[in-house]
């Protein structure tokens, strides 16, 4: 007999793994896993719209059966922003009929993403758009004044997203908006002109056929106006300019992806999107600022400096070169807009 056999008790029972207690999980009686289901049977869809934390997802799209759904986030998703324009994969009641509601679980990946901040001290950026590969750049040639500025922070948001842009001047009939257009002589913009009575218009028609194309402007330029003529049955509501303060009001409140078909029958998407007084650039690297134009640069015949173009010029060099006069006064007065857009970058404080 061992040492500690006159203290053991003879009449304690034996215990086994089955007479373990085992607390409830509070949440549910299923086992916490960390293993997320597959959803190997979503259906792929556009997001159309967004509106607090519903998504209008077209499904089936470009066949028989397409339709709209209405989804909601999945749990899985986190704070995974879901904007116009994704493609994601939905599971649920997809049957569009009234009442049914899917699930976005997916996010599919984006080939381009627009984005915006606050202001240029903001280094949170805000995705507007996803997967666009046009922007077209709304300027009204008077009332409400066409802003070079602001057209300036859309082309380098443009160019930083590597979307093409479209400027596209309105309300000709009121007034000529060449010297306007001659501030941006240095770029390679295409450039469409439109007066009341020319809307729509064939060569903006052939530009939006095949693309998906983002719109964007200043608030009462017309945008609406060309979106619900490019698009029938839009019903873009349509704001007017204030006489005195010379602005217009917000009448898009919303993104809004919309089908527009050409009339050679080409299709192609159209995303409409509330207008704006400010746009932003806290987000955009400094570096894509400058490089930004220079891409889109005019190149003047002839063998370029040291032989080396413009587009592969460093920073510095790329503004000694535009303030000799490389690019005329319109690449003059386009660098001094971006080394504002420096300044103000310069001036975010450091996280």
């Amino acid at each position: 007999m061992s040492w500690w056999a006159d203290d053991e008790d003879d009449d304690e029972p034996e215990l086994d793994e089955s007479d373990v207690r085992i607390r409830p999980n509070p949440r549910g009686t299923r086992p916490r896993s960390k293993t997320r289901p597959k959803h190997e049977d979503a259906v792929v869809g556009r997001v159309m719209t967004v509106d607090r934390g519903r998504f209008g997802v077209l499904v089936d799209e470009d066949t028989d059966s397409e339709h709209e759904i209405i989804a909601s986030r999945a749990r899985e998703l986190g704070r995974t922003p879901i904007v116009t324009g994704d493609f994601v994969d939905v599971v649920g009641d997809v049957s569009g009929e009234p009442g049914s509601l899917a699930r976005v679980v997916r996010v599919r990946e984006r080939s381009t993403v627009l984005r915006r901040s606050a202001d240029d001290t903001d280094a949170v950026e805000r995705v507007i758009v996803a997967n666009a590969d046009q922007m077209l750049i709304v300027v009204a040639a008077t009332n409400p004044e066409p802003r070079a500025r602001l057209v300036d922070r859309y082309l380098v948001a443009a160019f930083d997203a590597g979307i093409d842009p479209i400027l596209c001047i309105t309300k000709t009939d009121l007034a000529d908006p060449a010297e306007f257009l001659a501030e941006f002589d240095a770029l390679d913009l295409t450039v469409v002109t439109l007066s009341k009575d020319a809307i729509p218009h064939e060569r903006l028609d052939g530009l939006l056929a095949g693309h998906t194309t983002v719109a964007v402007g200043h608030s009462g330029v017309g945008k609406s106006t060309l979106v619900n003529a490019l698009v029938p049955g839009a019903d873009r509501a349509i704001g007017h300019v204030n006489a005195v303060t010379g602005r217009g009001r917000h009448t898009s409140s919303s993104t809004l992806c919309l089908r527009f078909t050409a009339e050679d029958g080409r299709k192609g998407w159209i995303v409409d999107t509330p207008g704006v007084r400010s746009f932003g650039l806290g987000h955009v690297d400094p570096e894509n600022i400058i490089r930004s134009f220079a891409v889109s640069a005019v190149i003047p015949p002839g063998e370029p400096p040291d032989g080396i173009p413009l587009s592969d010029a460093h920073d510095w060099e790329i503004i000694d070169r535009l303030e000799a006069g490389e690019l005329g006064e319109s690449g003059r007065a386009r660098i001094e807009s971006l080394q504002k857009l420096l300044e103000t970058r310069t001036d975010r404080p450091t996280p």
